[in-house]
Order: structure tokens, then C-alpha cells, then sequence
């Protein structure tokens, strides 16, 4: 099902990312009480859980971890975020609570790993942060092993095209995302997916997408 439209990619794809990693620096301690403490939020993120395959897993754009927690312990887990205070944040949670991952900082446009490295990959309310999605799915797909997964949760325009949720795509989107027809990203980089809308009126989305080769 086609969504009602996409939004525009910035022009200035540095001066875009700066401001949303100014934007995560301030508020990372709200955010990750807000994740741990929303019901609803906890929902969306805990959708990804069943799709996830080992033995090695990559998060990107983890935030503070909360998702990454939930499966740590099955397997051998690592995780990339852009934002240096949401590493930081995250690595206390872990210690706090026992997991272990392998945490770094960087881009998701210039993964620090080899082809082919992951069994799946995990990206939740994170790929409307992207300015450039295309080079960010492609960089993606490079460090998924053939047969490997892709689950990804994000805002989305509803499939359906109701009013409550098209209203909510509309204020993220308002909000500074890019809120993106995922499956026509999925197509250009040649990836086989399913789609579920999962909340929000439809206007919030679950994707598996498989490297076929």
C-alpha cells in the first residue's frame, strides 16, 4: 500500500544533524525517562523484539538502550548512536542493570564495520533523523550478512490515509523529522520487506527487510 506522500530531505544535510544532535544533548535525561516510563512508547519499541536473529546484532541510533536491554543477553550485541551524551547515558544503564554491548559513537552513514558483519539490525524512531536516507539504508545493507534483517519502527504517513493519523505524521513531520515512504527506499536498495502498521492510527510502522544477495 502506497503512503499519502514523503517528506523533504533538507538541503543542508550537516547543518540538519547538527541541530538534532544539539536537540538529543539537551533533553537525553527526559528522553530516556520518558521511553522507560511510556507505556505506549515501550509498546511500539517492543514490536522489533520477536524479529531479531543472532548470533550478532547491530542497534543503530540506540538512544539511552532501553530497547537494546531487552535483548542484549541472547547475543553478541553492539550498538552505534551519533550522539556522544545518549552513549554516555546508555553505557550507565547497562551498567546499572548488568547488560553488556559493545557501544560506540558515529555515523549511520559511515558504520565502522566490515561487509556483511550482522545478523540483524535493529533502527527504532531514529530513520526520520536521517537527512539523507537512501546512503543511510545503503550503509545499512552493506553490514547485513545475505539472509540477514533489517527491523525498523518509525513514523510513517498512514497507508490508509485516515485523518487522526495523517494528523499525526503531519506534526512530526512539522516537528523537524522526515517522515518517508520506506518502502520505496526498500526498493531502490534492492531489499525484500514486510510492513505493518502498528499504532498511532496507522501512522506508526514496523518494516523487515531481508538482504536476499
Amino acid at each position: 500500500m502506497s503512503q499519502a506522500r514523503d517528506s523533504k530531505e533538507p538541503a543542508d544535510p550537516v547543518r540538519f544533524t547538527r541541530a538534532w544532535d544539539d536537540a538529543y544533548t539537551r533533553f537525553a535525561g527526559r528522553y530516556d525517562l520518558a521511553v522507560r516510563l511510556l507505556p505506549v512508547w515501550k509498546t511500539w519499541l517492543g514490536r522489533a523484539l520477536p524479529h531479531i536473529e543472532g548470533p550478532r546484532v547491530l542497534e543503530v541510533s540506540f538512544g539511552t538502550g532501553y530497547l537494546m536491554s531487552q535483548y542484549a543477553h541472547r547475543f553478541e550485541t553492539h550498538g552505534i548512536d551519533y550522539n556522544r551524551t545518549m552513549v554516555r547515558t546508555a553505557r550507565k544503564n547497562f551498567l546499572r542493570v548488568g547488560s553488556k554491548a559493545e557501544l560506540v559513537q558515529g555515523s549511520v552513514e559511515s558504520l565502522p564495520y566490515p561487509d556483511a558483519t550482522f545478523d540483524s539490525l535493529v533502527n527504532t524512531m531514529a530513520f526520520s533523523g536521517y537527512p539523507r536516507g537512501l546512503k543511510a539504508l545503503a550503509e545499512m545493507k552493506r553490514v547485513l550478512r545475505t539472509g540477514g534483517k533489517l527491523i525498523l519502527i518509525d513514523f510513517c504517513f498512514p497507508p490508509d490515509q485516515n485523518w487522526m493519523g495523517t494528523r499525526i505524521a503531519e506534526f512530526v513531520e512539522r516537528s523537524g523529522d522526515i517522515v518517508r515512504d520506506m518502502g520505496t527506499l526498500f526498493r531502490e536498495c534492492e531489499l525484500e520487506y514486510s510492513h505493518q502498521s502498528i499504532g498511532a492510527w496507522n501512522s506508526v510502522c514496523l518494516y523487515v527487510a531481508t538482504r536476499t544477495g
